[in-house]
């Protein structure tokens, strides 16, 4: 997977390009970002896949994500910078990645995230006084952090805007899409990807599945949730607010 594409799509504006970077690390989640990553490139839109080199980057599925810019050489000031979730344990301790975040973010026109990306937002200082949206199962962590928690699906917070997890991506980047470059290029886009979800099961949310199929996803999703709960522990002792 690789950064950019040339747009099939007309822009609806003849204004500047406008720039987009994604922070990526290992075992990011895929899903959390291709469906506002091909929705802005199509678009016209410039993405940034940012990391530490430009070696590849594992996803937590195996798929491997070419960056097209660095931390040393992305732009000083984004349209928008987007971190994606995934397994966030690791990056919750990367301090470079963090102050790159919180130096970013501060002169960013949009700062947003998808899923568990909520949850970095809130280590590097940038969702602080503002209202926020992740996974439903990480609501909890995010709340520790300090961040009132949102249970909308694409929460809109002045210039934060966050979504929920993974498939909330592709909502989300219609919102983003639609308060950037205007509710018709945001509607070309959704047509041209066709979306327009009818899932088999009505199971996406957590209030209306059985209590069976809630335990089986705890039960899968222990280790990774013990790992998020000690990354978020860390960072509040950094803060000096552990709380026990």
């Amino acid at each position: 997977m690789a950064g950019n594409a040339e747009p099939v799509l007309q822009r609806s504006t003849d204004g500047p390009t406008l720039h987009v970077g994604m922070l990526l690390f290992d075992k990011v989640t895929i899903l959390d970002f291709v469906g506002a990553h091909t929705f802005f490139v199509v678009s016209g839109m410039k993405v940034h896949l940012i990391h530490e080199t430009l070696d590849p980057v594992m996803s937590d599925t195996g798929v491997a994500i070419i960056p097209n810019a660095t931390l040393d050489d992305s732009p000083e000031v984004f349209d928008i910078l987007l971190v994606p979730g995934g397994d966030v344990s690791d990056l919750l301790r990367d301090r470079r990645k963090l102050d790159f975040l919180a130096d970013r973010g501060a002169k960013a026109q949009y700062v947003a995230s998808v899923c568990m990306g909520a949850i970095v937002l809130a280590a590097a200082g940038l969702l602080d006084g503002y209202r926020a949206a992740t996974h439903w199962a990480t609501r909890g962590e995010l709340a520790r952090l300090g961040i009132e928690v949102s249970t909308e699906r694409v929460c809109i917070d002045r210039n934060r805007v966050t979504g929920g997890g993974l498939t909330a991506g592709m909502d989300f980047g219609l919102t983003l899409l639609a308060r950037t470059l205007g509710e018709d290029v945001a509607k070309l886009a959704q047509l041209g990807m066709e979306y327009d979800p009818a899932p088999p099961f009505d199971a996406g949310n957590p209030e209306r599945v059985s209590a069976d199929i809630m335990s089986q996803f705890q039960a899968v999703g222990g280790d990774v949730e013990q790992r998020l709960s000690d990354a978020v522990s860390h960072v509040l002792g950094n803060r000096g607010l552990l709380s026990h």
